[in-house]
């Protein structure tokens, strides 16, 4: 699968580079998550918070996934927490197992303020790739069970078509491992929906949804040299059609470090920014 955000060592406990981590546990669907809660100075209560969600395809990933980004993350404000929440995986359960544990793990933290140290004032859902994917899909969800309420959605190349129908998914020859990729692609969407009537739902893929309106701003990044580009912006089309403000960035690819790899810490310092002015225009 592609990657803006780098795999990272493990973490220390606690305090690393300015930034305290704290494991702890949330609430899904069906039992407790794993989760991890990233600050920076000591503010007693955060007004921002956002909530992040791994990627690895449905099927794979975990907390430590997008660790060192979410550090740097956590370090642009200090008026912002951030709070990485594993969930059920396709190999345990498929959809929409996952959907259902990331719209509990908003719910989860409007009831649990004084644990994460947030005033409750804004609430900001995002994700990569699958993870993504649910970040969408949480968005509607809140919209359509009226709770909790967002103030924005950050999705980094989401994973929003499980027909794998777009140009870049099927054309895109200058990437190195578009093959690769849209094999993974597909192997994921048939453990995540091995029921094809499910991949009409637009609970698992939003580009196919008819009801966009009334959606909180967004901001949908994807990268120059990375199949899925094409159904990120399209998306982003679809939600400015809907009236939801909406800012869609194609980032420049990174340069290789290794064969193989693939946007990494080039394309990690452009999201940085990219998501650093998207929440700082939130708090305005």
């Amino acid at each position: 699968m592609s990657a803006v955000l780098e795999r990272a060592p493990a973490p220390a406990a606690t305090g690393s580079a300015g930034v305290n981590v704290r494991e702890l546990e949330v609430a899904g669907a069906q039992g407790a998550l794993a989760a991890r809660l990233y600050s920076a100075g000591t503010p007693v209560r955060r007004d921002t918070l956002v909530v992040f969600f791994h990627g690895g395809g449905f099927v794979s990933g975990d907390l430590q996934e997008a660790d060192e980004f979410l550090r740097h993350l956590a370090l642009c404000s200090q008026e912002r927490a951030v709070l990485a929440s594993n969930y059920t995986l396709a190999t345990v359960s498929p959809f929409p197992a996952a959907v259902e544990d990331a719209h509990a793990v908003l719910l989860w933290t409007t009831k649990n303020k004084a644990k994460l140290g947030w005033s409750g004032k804004r609430l900001v859902v995002m994700g990569i790739e699958a993870g993504a994917n649910l970040a969408a899909v949480c968005a509607l969800m809140a919209r359509d069970r009226a709770a909790p309420k967002l103030a924005g959605q950050i999705l980094v190349m989401p994973m929003l078509d499980p027909g794998l129908s777009t140009c870049s998914m099927r054309q895109m020859n200058d990437c190195p491992d578009r093959e690769k990729v849209t094999s993974s692609c597909a192997e994921a969407y048939r453990g995540y929906l091995p029921h094809a009537a499910d991949r009409a739902h637009p609970y698992a893929s939003p580009l196919r949804s008819t009801r966009l309106k009334n959606l909180p701003p967004c901001l949908i990044l994807s990268t120059e040299d990375d199949p899925l580009c094409d159904e990120a912006e399209q998306y982003g089309a679809k939600l400015i059609g809907a009236g939801v403000p909406t800012t869609v960035r194609r980032m420049p690819p990174a340069p290789l470090v290794e064969p193989g790899g693939r946007n990494e810490c080039a394309c990690k310092v452009h999201a940085l920014a990219e998501i650093a002015s998207f929440l700082a225009g939130l708090e305005r």
